[in-house]
């Protein structure tokens, strides 16, 4: 007994002592590199989503809206911009617009870049002043009908357009000559003119001027010669404002333009040059490729703004226009056509060519919760990545009359990028939320379920539409202000809601407070209103 507990002690002892050396060279071990397993604690630790660093500048920017301020204005006081990328940078003008005319005396046509759409820096002018042509164009015009010249015409510098041919960027502008008196007679405003210039490098700022590329041309001088103000019947045959050009994939320029007088027009461009080919009688100034209502006799059309793209992937022109008067009411419509002349229809089949009603409606004054809305929500630039291939849609919006702590609240304009994707049908969808950059995930049913908000937007002049709380069950119903099942399908990112299919959007919470990441799904219904959710919870 006693040799047998000898040999147990001393195999508890040599127990002991092996445990004893294996902490010891342990403890030295971790005092020689203490880091490797805090960092590989730190890898097992997952992120929150909630880390991605998305943009968060007030949409009242109002404290720094003067031009000492200009530095941090990013999308402050955008106003009817046009988007194209130069190099690693995307360009974008504009009319001559801001808070409290800050821009006035330092030149027209405004203009700011961006690598990433999010991140604007404002660069100033395009142009210094107006080209001496418009007031000689003028005045050779009037003289032909028997009028008198105007000696210091007063302009307005509206709605430029940027546009890549080639090695060369064309810049085409409106100046509008806002003179109201017209040989003793009250006119709606005087001539509007479309020129243009041209660069090779728009980091330089310098343009060579190009001169007219086409006016308003007056259908006759009794209804140029107008007496009475409360007269709207417009007195041109094309309202020469709002350029765009449109080129086809066979290689032909067209110049779409007009507002509210007759409708939107199109004229064939010579690509060499980049005007039309001759204007030498009203024929020549276009045809009628969009109107609203019957317009043989209404003449006061509410479209403006027109833009055409061409996706080769569906076959489809489409003609993006903004419906309204500008403060609250604007709106963005769309409608499509396999020519680039028309018909233009519209989702369920009429002819906007004809005057039909523009279906689908792509914005709206509108409202998520927590925030005080938006309105004047249109006149657009759409383009596309050339390297990535995704498209954009880019346009002002204005805060809400009347908002507390805000003077003239309704004159606040900030400038929104936002994503489009395209429905299985061929439509375009804009995002509910502006562009942000946040990284695309791999999405599951889980994700999606929870509480939303939604708008599903009916048309209603100059009146914000309102979101409402709906919740998409994990067992596929629908609940709240919205009734019916959902479904999600990862392999095309889409989600069916109370029976619309809506594209999915990872997006930017910018109502939030704090702002951060969130998931949004953006639809049609089939007469072509815009559903748009945003995740909250």
């Amino acid at each position: 007994m006693k040799v047998k507990r000898s040999r147990v002690n001393l195999f508890i002892v040599q127990w002991l002592f092996l445990l004893g050396l294996f902490l010891a060279l342990q403890s030295c071990s971790n005092e020689d590199d203490p880091q490797p397993d805090k960092e590989e604690e730190e890898e097992e630790v997952e992120k929150p989503v909630d880390t991605f660093p998305g943009p968060t500048y007030s949409d009242n920017y109002t404290p720094y809206a003067s031009w000492s301020s200009r530095g941090q204005w990013n999308l402050a006081n955008v106003h009817d911009p046009s988007v194209a990328k130069d190099g690693e940078y995307y360009y974008m003008y504009q009319t001559d617009a801001s808070y409290g005319n800050a821009h006035e005396g330092h030149g027209h046509f405004p203009y700011r870049r961006s690598k990433d759409l999010i991140n604007w820096e404002y660069l100033g002018a395009a142009l210094s002043e107006a080209p001496d042509w418009v007031k000689d164009s003028l005045n050779n015009k009037r003289a032909r009908i028997g009028l008198e010249p105007i000696e210091n015409p007063s302009y307005g510098y509206w709605a430029p357009y940027i546009l890549k041919f080639g090695e060369v960027y064309r810049l085409y502008y409106s100046i509008v000559v806002t003179d109201l008196i017209v040989a003793n007679a009250t006119s709606w405003t005087e001539r509007a003119f479309i020129g243009m210039a041209e660069s090779t490098d728009l980091a330089s700022n310098v343009w060579e001027d190009k001169g007219m590329v086409i006016c308003s041309e007056p259908d006759g001088k009794e209804t140029f010669l107008r007496s009475n103000t409360s007269d709207w019947s417009a007195y041109f045959q094309f309202n020469a404002i709002d350029p765009t050009v449109s080129i086809t994939p066979e290689g032909d320029h067209w110049l779409i333009y007009g507002s509210w007088h007759t409708g939107i027009a199109a004229v064939e461009l010579d690509p060499t040059t980049g005007k039309p080919f001759q204007l030498e009688k009203l024929e020549d100034y276009g045809v009628r490729i969009a109107g609203r209502g019957n317009i043989s006799t209404n003449r006061w059309q509410a479209m403006e703004g027109p833009e055409i793209m061409y996706n080769e992937n569906t076959g489809y022109y489409y003609l993006f226009v903004a419906y309204d008067e500008l403060s609250v009411a604007y709106n963005t419509r769309v409608a499509r056509s396999k020519n680039i002349l028309g018909p233009y229809e519209t989702i369920t089949g009429e002819s906007v060519t004809g005057g039909a009603e523009c279906w689908p409606m792509l914005t709206h004054p509108y409202s998520f919760k927590n925030h005080t809305g938006w309105v004047g929500f249109s006149h657009c630039s759409v383009f596309q990545d050339p390297d990535t291939k995704e498209w954009f849609y880019s346009s002002q919006a204005r805060l809400p009359e009347g908002v507390p702590g805000i003077n003239v609240s309704n004159a606040v304009m900030m400038g929104h990028v936002r994503e489009i994707k395209w429905t299985e049908d061929g439509w375009p969808v804009l995002a509910p939320e502006r562009f942000a950059g946040v990284p695309d995930t791999t999405l599951t049913q889980a994700d999606m379920a929870g509480l939303w908000e939604q708008i599903t937007m009916e048309y209603q002049y100059q009146t914000i539409q309102n979101s409402g709380y709906v919740t998409l069950g994990s067992d596929g119903s629908v609940k709240g202000e919205l009734s019916g099942t959902w479904s999600f399908d990862a392999a095309s990112n889409t989600i069916t809601v109370g029976g619309v299919k809506c594209q999915v959007f990872e997006a930017w919470d910018w109502e939030a407070l704090p702002r951060r990441r969130t998931i949004t799904y953006s639809g049609l219904t089939s007469s072509g209103k815009p559903v748009w959710g945003k995740k909250v919870d």
